[in-house]
């Protein structure tokens, strides 16, 4: 019984290829208390795989969050299957705005103590109490609101490419970075401001919303669904979009354009740029703003230390890393003194 991804990326995307089918990308998420993630996470990964779903999934004691691919054909069998599932049933699933075969080449389905890293103690309030849930109209006219102050949840590295017009865009690496953060900035308008919130798919705000409410902050809002949500609905119900430039996107697509605006920097010579990409030398792998003119000259590296480096063979390169973990500075995104246009 195969309960783990044996292709690695290289294999399946020739099998993508082979197939000539087109796939859908989707997101969900659900607050659940899954009494054995392990039990369920197993059950997931049979059935998906039975399916041709890939993607990376996370459950958890209190429920699950999915990014994935499935083939087109497969789609209304996963949705039933998902049906079959009570906590489930009906859950609402925010389709890619843009598609690619291969937005994900492999399916990992893992257990985790959370399904998004937030850092809190979910014992110390009451994380059902959630802010008042607005469709894209409603989130369009909260907006235009004088008494309204509106924070993007995600990370600089997101809002960089892409954000609503007016949104507070915290210069953060991780979302539970900016949860005290704005707490302290908004202290003095917990009672007189709405707080309106948003994120890519509307997990973060779920979770967020419920600890400023805790927190003392009297009329808290979010957007249903998140950026994905609203996209789809501006583009069915011809609703004015508030959103400019892309929305980052956590697989390979990296980004889904969703108005011409380029209203990022490469990271390297200045110019206006929005293709996030990550360091050809695999001992550094940095995520950042890279022009086709500097990815040429550059050779998809960050520094002409990282160009030197990916000269060198395969063992040589090896050997370097040898004994060095990869560390979070490794990867942060787009945070280095190389980067000489990062804002």
């Amino acid at each position: 019984m195969q309960l783990y991804n044996t292709l690695s990326a290289k294999e399946r995307a020739a099998l993508i290829d082979e197939a000539g089918k087109d796939r859908i990308t989707i997101s969900f998420y659900q607050y659940h208390n899954i009494k054995n993630p392990q039990i369920f996470r197993d059950k997931l990964f049979l059935e998906w795989n039975a399916l041709d779903v890939l993607g990376r999934t996370y459950v958890s004691y209190e429920g699950i969050n999915a990014q994935i691919s499935v083939p087109s054909e497969n789609f209304f069998a996963l949705k039933e299957q998902l049906d079959n599932i009570v906590f489930l049933k009906g859950i609402r699933l925010n389709v890619a705005i843009e598609h690619d075969n291969k937005s994900f080449l492999k399916l990992k389905v893992k257990v985790r103590n959370k399904i998004v890293a937030d850092g809190l103690n979910d014992e110390t309030f009451d994380v059902t109490n959630k802010g008042v849930h607005l469709n894209a109209k409603e989130f369009n006219e909260m907006l235009a609101n004088p008494d309204t102050v509106c924070v993007d949840m995600r990370n600089h590295y997101e809002s960089e490419i892409g954000h609503f017009n007016g949104a507070i865009t915290p210069d953060v690496d991780t979302f539970r970075d900016s949860l005290d953060i704005i707490e302290a900035d908004l202290k003095n308008n917990k009672e007189d401001k709405n707080l309106l919130m948003y994120c890519t798919g509307g997990i973060r705000c779920e979770k967020a919303s419920a600890y400023y409410k805790h927190k003392g902050f009297k009329n808290v809002f979010q957007l249903e669904g998140g950026i994905i949500e609203y996209t789809r609905q501006v583009k069915e119900k011809g609703i004015e979009n508030k959103f400019i430039g892309k929305n980052f996107v956590f697989d390979h697509r990296r980004a889904e354009k969703i108005t011409d605006d380029v209203i990022a920097n490469c990271h390297q010579c200045g110019k206006p740029c929005d293709m996030h990409t990550n360091c050809a030398n695999e001992a550094c792998h940095l995520l950042f703003i890279q022009c086709d003119e500097c990815s040429s000259t550059m050779e998809n590296t960050c520094s002409t230390e990282c160009q030197d480096i990916i000269q060198l063979s395969f063992e040589e390169q090896k050997e370097l890393r040898k004994g060095k973990g990869n560390s979070n500075k490794i990867f942060k995104k787009g945070r280095s003194e190389k980067l000489k246009f990062k804002k």
